[in-house]
């Protein structure tokens, strides 16, 4: 396996205090799968921006979410499900009905996925909807977005099991 070099994580990185912490990344954690990445969250009032850049995606959509814990004692599978403080069912990013921590799908191209999304359904500052701790994985199959026609799908989007997935924390 080749490792890449994530543009998204910078060398010299000063550990100077800073009064305004609006920032937070996620580095997906080793994994049996060869998916490796970043995802950074830039908070924005009521807005957060979301840039992600994965490596070692098959080609086609994989499911995005946010997940309840930042567990990774049992790899991805401690990370429980879903973030959902309002106890909704699933759906996509732009669904009315969904979990906050559903981002729907993020698409790669050559074993790469690079973009940029936004979503008022999560923060880094407001309580009930702090993802700071939490986790993001990501999925091997194309998340339906709650529209698959049964159980599941009001539940995961069908999407499959975990490839990856890592702790957002805290980023200067």
């Amino acid at each position: 396996m080749t490792t890449k070099k994530h543009s998204l994580i910078k060398k010299n990185v000063s550990c100077k205090n800073t009064s305004v912490l609006n920032k937070a990344i996620c580095v997906l954690a080793e994994n049996n799968n060869n998916v490796s990445g970043t995802i950074e969250f830039i908070q924005y009032k009521n807005n957060l921006k979301i840039i992600y850049e994965v490596y070692g995606l098959s080609n086609g959509k994989h499911g995005f979410h946010i997940h309840a814990y930042g567990d990774l004692t049992e790899s991805c599978s401690s990370t429980c499900g879903h973030f959902n403080p309002h106890n909704s069912q699933h759906g996509g990013l732009h669904s009315k009905h969904r979990h906050a921590g559903d981002l729907g799908n993020i698409i790669s191209k050559n074993e790469v996925s690079k973009g940029v999304m936004y979503t008022k359904s999560v923060s880094l500052f407001h309580n009930n909807l702090n993802i700071l701790g939490r986790s993001i994985v990501i999925h091997d199959k194309e998340d339906d977005l709650g529209k698959g026609g049964n159980d599941e799908s009001l539940v995961t989007g069908n999407a499959g099991k975990r490839l990856a997935c890592g702790v957002i924390g805290l980023r200067k």
